[in-house]
């Protein structure tokens, strides 16, 4: 009696055992419905991507060495072609259309690109980080494309549009670091020499 007493309740501790082991169980506290996942559409997360890309390449201005005396302030850094098309994006999307409903291309991609001013605003101080000056590059992007409307109700059909073209304009502004800027201080606009130091 006592043996098969023992034999069932070892049985019932390991079926015990077994199923509170399998399927989906958590350790820790309870969160609710935060504890299932919540799905999200890939729209949020491809802004997302496109959010960091722009960020890292193109929202950030650069801090550049002083501009040496005498030499050409000329920006040598005109936009990038994925820098354009991201600019066009934007100011008229095509991305995300319905397939098979509504879609539109855009083939037989070229651009022009044309600096219509680069200047030099005088040295100020800027907080956090400095005395600086703000060096502007405007250019003016010309976007010529074919655009392809493919329309599949009520009635499929495809518009071509050979000679399309946008204007994007684009400004390039960044930074140089400067020394002395007072006017009634020695010395061109630049980093400051160190003053030459006595041997002990």
């Amino acid at each position: 009696m006592k043996r098969s007493i023992l034999k069932l309740s070892l049985i019932l501790g390991v079926g015990l055992a077994a199923l509170s082991s399998t399927g989906c169980t958590t350790q820790g506290p309870y969160l609710g419905p935060l504890l299932f996942p919540i799905p999200v559409s890939p729209y949020y997360m491809d802004n997302k991507e496109d959010e960091f890309h722009d960020h890292e390449r193109y929202d950030r201005a650069p801090i550049l060495p002083p501009i040496p005396p005498g030499a050409p302030h000329v920006a040598l850094d005109p936009p990038s072609d994925d820098e354009v098309m991201r600019a066009l994006e934007r100011a008229r999307p095509v991305e995300g259309g319905l397939p098979f409903l509504h879609e539109v291309q855009r083939n037989n991609v070229r651009i022009t690109k044309e600096k219509i001013a680069d200047y030099v605003d005088p040295p100020r101080v800027m907080p956090l980080v400095g005395p600086v000056q703000l060096h502007h590059a405007h250019y003016k992007c010309t976007v010529y494309y074919t655009e392809v409307k493919r329309v599949g109700w009520p009635i499929p059909h495809t518009l071509r549009d050979e000679d399309t073209r946008e204007v994007i304009y684009i400004d390039h502004n960044h930074l140089h670091r400067v020394g002395n800027i007072q006017e009634d201080l020695p010395g061109p606009v630049g980093p400051t020499p160190l003053p030459p130091q006595t041997p002990l």
